[in-house]
């Protein structure tokens, strides 16, 4: 009997259109709020904050989160989540349109921020473990390519349509078009219809349960492995927090240039992950993540010192492109290596490594660029993601001989 397309069941493309409907208004608050925030203050520190802001709550809550996403109904938790993101969004509605002193309103987008941050904390490891639920073992991973596919198209959607929106709409409108897209989101989540979640867990306190899924994830060489790598590559290697800057003091491009430098890594990421669901597949997946954030290290290089708009925008396309292979090599390694009764808190692991690691990243590269200099700092990250590529090549010799 012919296996069902993923798209084909209801559930899943209601699943895939809340993806696209919240990444879209993400994004959109992502360009917006770094751009307002940089020309309120005019400090690359400022930018970094940015994500210390969203970092915190998520991190502080994962374990929690992850545990949560095991034990109950995965659809309920992300609707909250998403309430708490869309009661994020009406607050920045509310704090941009009316006139605060400037360190009040700063102050204040911080804190809508941690919001944000606390809903995206509950919401990741609960929509990353739900989609076992909506499709069979043998779609899995062409299930989860194409969810990450859809991220990747509405991460180039979002900041392209960022910039325009900012400078022909103004601060509000961008912000009424936001609380729109959440809704839509939350309204396309409203719709899947899932089995009641029952997994076997032990009768243990909530303590004990989190230590089993911390002693799984660092027992498993591969898991740990891969979420290590991208950590430390995202960690120093990200540029993105830093962009305004890049935008607006050397490439002298403004909001539109912004919203295209942010499109391009996800531009390229989707061109790739695209191919690859037709036609891809790796014969050492372990040895190709290795390469492959080499790669992104020296992307990153390349663009800390390019002066030029159209050299910088290939190389956040070409970093994207690299990014998105690890992407989908960590995403089956999820999928495939982890049972249905970790799933959450493994997500959950997964998210402190790797989700709020690119906040983490902007924070640091924040207080780089305040230490070294814009260009400088981006330059110093891609290195250190050479020298962490060069450590996994010595040291993570499970991980390089994995295969699917």
């Amino acid at each position: 009997m012919t296996q069902k397309h993923p798209l084909q069941i209801s559930n899943y493309r209601n699943f895939i259109f809340t993806r696209f409907f919240l990444t879209l208004a993400y994004q959109i608050v992502a360009v917006v709020i770094g751009w307002h925030i940089y020309k309120l203050t005019n400090d690359v520190l400022a930018l970094g904050l940015i994500g210390l802001a969203e970092a915190v709550p998520a991190i502080c809550i994962a374990l929690f989160a992850g545990h949560v996403a095991d034990k109950h109904n995965r659809k309920k938790i992300m609707q909250f989540s998403m309430l708490a993101m869309l009661l994020g969004a009406i607050g920045l509605l509310v704090v941009t349109s009316v006139s605060f002193p400037t360190a009040l309103q700063v102050n204040a987008i911080y804190l809508l921020i941690m919001l944000i941050g606390l809903g995206r904390g509950f919401y990741a490891p609960a929509g990353q473990s739900i989609l076992n639920q909506l499709v069979s073992k043998e779609q899995l991973v062409k299930g989860s390519t194409i969810y990450s596919t859809t991220w990747q198209i509405a991460s180039i959607a979002g900041p392209a349509s960022a910039g325009f929106l900012y400078n022909l709409a103004g601060i509000t409108n961008s912000f009424l078009v936001i609380v729109v897209l959440f809704t839509i989101a939350f309204t396309f989540l409203s719709l899947i219809k899932v089995t009641k979640h029952q997994v076997e867990m032990k009768q243990q306190s909530i303590w004990l349960n989190l230590a089993e899924g911390i002693k799984y994830v660092f027992n498993n060489k591969i898991i740990l492995g891969a979420l290590s790598l991208d950590l430390f590559s995202v960690l120093f290697g990200g540029a993105v927090a830093l962009l305004p800057a890049f935008a607006d003091e050397i490439l002298n491009v403004g909001a539109t240039g912004l919203g295209y430098l942010r499109a391009a890594p996800a531009l390229g990421a989707s061109l790739t992950m695209i191919a690859f669901s037709f036609y891809g597949s790796f014969k050492h997946p372990g040895q190709t993540l290795i390469i492959v954030v080499a790669a992104f290290g020296g992307c990153m290089i390349g663009f800390g010192l390019s002066t030029n708009f159209y050299i910088s925008l290939i190389l956040l396309f070409l970093s994207g492109a690299f990014d998105s292979i690890s992407v989908i090599i960590r995403g089956a390694i999820m999928q495939i290596f982890v049972p249905d009764n970790m799933r959450g808190r493994v997500s959950s692991i997964n998210t402190i490594f790797i989700g709020s690691s690119n906040e983490i990243g902007a924070f640091e590269s924040g207080v780089a660029a305040r230490l070294l200099g814009i260009a400088p700092s981006v330059v110093f990250g891609g290195t250190a993601t050479l020298i962490i590529v060069i450590i996994a090549q010595l040291k993570a010799k499970t991980l390089k001989k994995m295969e699917f």
